[in-house]
């Protein structure tokens, strides 16, 4: 692979789900990259620095040599287009591929309640006391009918094989069980599969400070 400069802004506290999905991908693209951290709490993604880099001023933000690109989808798409021959991270079947950036849409534009309610502190720091309310558990619910139906069971990805849908929506999950939330087993141990993945596990196991 030609030499190319890569680093990817992610949030401080290594909580942003899109920027895990991002350096999830690059990571399974064996791309290397440094990455470099925006204190979204003193509002540093505002500043004209990272304001002139991030059209949306949001993480994750991907610098390749003189490109930039915000949207956590949009740099998956873009490395898997860039960089075909390294592991994909998208499946080859065009219906596949489809279902796979559908339910990365999905995860991002809906669940408002969950997201809410379950935030990423629940999975990276600890878990909430607080019960989900009306809103959030109808929320899960469809969450949790929609995979149920879309995972064969015993399967440990929604395809033959894994790809960054699996992550994305394993964070979902998780924010439901990592806090004790009720989820059927088929779905629980789903998401604690995904969450082994060497790709996941070195965002994980990031150092991390509230």
């Amino acid at each position: 692979m030609p030499q190319h400069e890569f680093k990817l802004y992610v949030d401080s506290q290594f909580c942003s789900p899109y920027a895990m999905s991002a350096f999830v991908t690059l990571k399974e693209k064996g791309i290397p990259f440094a990455i470099q951290t925006i204190d979204l709490a003193a509002n540093e993604n505002h500043q004209p620095g990272y304001s002139h880099l991030s059209l949306t001023r949001r993480v994750p933000t991907l610098v390749h040599d003189d490109f930039h690109l915000s949207e956590s989808s949009a740099i998956s798409e873009y490395l898997e287009e860039s960089f075909p021959a390294q592991a994909p991270v998208y499946p080859r079947d065009l219906r596949e591929k489809a279902r796979a950036r559908q339910i990365q849409a999905w995860l991002r534009s809906d669940f408002l309640p969950i997201r809410a309610e379950r935030s990423t502190e629940v999975v990276f720091f600890r878990p909430t006391n607080t019960p989900l309310s009306e809103a959030a558990c109808a929320s899960a619910k469809k969450l949790i009918a929609a995979i149920d139906s879309l995972l064969p069971d015993g399967a440990s990805h929604l395809f033959a094989e894994w790809c960054i849908a699996d992550t994305d929506l394993a964070l979902m999950l998780n924010r439901l069980v990592l806090n004790g939330d009720p989820v059927p087993e088929k779905l629980a141990a789903y998401a604690r599969h995904q969450w082994q993945r060497p790709s996941v596990l070195s965002w994980v196991n990031q150092e991390r400070s509230l």
